[in-house]
């Protein structure tokens, strides 16, 4: 296997596209947030084009887009819009594709459910089943009051509302855009069926969330299905897709920098987390909390900022090796879930 590569090592500015291979240019839309982007794709479609993702919704996000479409992408029709997966980062702009653009958007089908639920469920106030996840987790203290402090956060503040109407896509379909045809590979762990591209044409992959370069997706268990087991999905679909993959892919991921080393990468990915493994049954020996297990799994002090990620993959690992029977939970009288070996 070769070492990971980045054929460009400047990402396009905002506003600007970069052409990584015949017809398939690179953009960047901003996130407020740690990972401050989010990398999306028009492919050559045609007259038009067909766009991959579409980043959060926003005044912003409507101008940056109106600037893209005017600009690098000289006025032509958008064709359609794919959706890799239901996050807020990649869906956000989707619905004004489908209204204000009428243009037809592709996506898995559990995407577009799990997408168009979180839009339409809008919570004023946090529901019991939420507090009772975090607080059975033994989160921080002044971290949980500063979070109900405000409402929660609904996809609906960062998402354009999503019109009825998607035409479906899954595993195994091919897909012609242009002058390639894609072959359509789900994957399950970031997000469930998560779509990525695999061109027949050449040896390129539309990868989104499920293969970045530099940092692992996160792979977490939220409120909406506390017992889920999404580290098995997540290693699973690496080890599938590591016998299709080959040196010479050329990977467009949802982050980062596109790159090449496909198999080494999906082998890090695998590794990082069945290496973890071991050291997390070890630190239960002394019965622990899901916070309780932050150092051992992340090896550093987690700030407000990535909080909530880091406490859905924690529960995420713990729930691996409870429904793999190697360890055991119970609640103790302050409501928090003791897990141990």
């Amino acid at each position: 296997m070769m070492p990971i590569s980045f054929p460009f090592d400047t990402p396009p500015s905002e506003g600007e596209a970069i052409e990584v291979a015949e017809g398939i240019l690179w953009m960047r839309l901003p996130l407020p947030m740690a990972l401050d982007h989010v990398n999306v794709y028009a492919l050559r479609d045609g007259g038009g084009w067909c766009i991959i993702d579409t980043g959060y919704n926003s005044k912003r996000g409507i101008q940056l887009w109106q600037n893209l479409l005017s600009g690098p992408l000289g006025g032509k029709p958008v064709t359609r819009v794919i959706l890799t997966h239901h996050h807020p980062d990649h869906m956000g702009m989707v619905g004004w594709f489908q209204s204000e653009l009428g243009v037809e958007l592709l996506a898995t089908r559990t995407a577009w459910m799990y997408g168009r639920m979180m839009t339409l469920d809008t919570q004023s106030a946090w529901p019991q089943e939420t507090l009772d996840f975090y607080l059975g987790a033994g989160i921080d203290a002044a971290i949980f009051a500063e979070w109900t402090s405000r409402s929660p956060r609904n996809f609906s503040e960062v998402c354009y509302p999503m019109p009825l109407g998607f035409s479906r896509i899954k595993d195994n379909d091919v897909i012609t855009i242009g002058q390639r045809e894609w072959l359509v590979r789900s994957g399950d762990g970031h997000a469930p069926e998560h779509a990525t591209l695999w061109s027949l044409s050449d040896e390129i992959i539309i990868a989104g969330d499920q293969v970045i370069p530099g940092i692992s997706s996160n792979i977490g268990v939220y409120p909406t299905e506390p017992m889920a087991d999404p580290l098995s999905e997540w290693i699973e679909t690496c080890e599938r897709f590591k016998i299709f993959a080959t040196d010479e892919h050329f990977v467009l991921p949802g982050h980062k920098l596109p790159f090449k080393g496909l198999p080494t990468r999906l082998q890090q990915l695998i590794d990082n987390h069945n290496n973890s493994l071991p050291r997390l049954i070890e630190h239960l020996k002394t019965p622990r909390t899901v916070v309780g297990c932050f150092d051992v799994l992340y090896k550093r002090k987690i700030g407000s900022d990535e909080y909530s990620l880091a406490l859905a993959e924690a529960v995420a690992h713990l729930n691996h090796l409870l429904l793999a029977g190697k360890i055991t939970r119970k609640m103790n009288d302050n409501h928090e879930w003791l897990w141990s070996v």
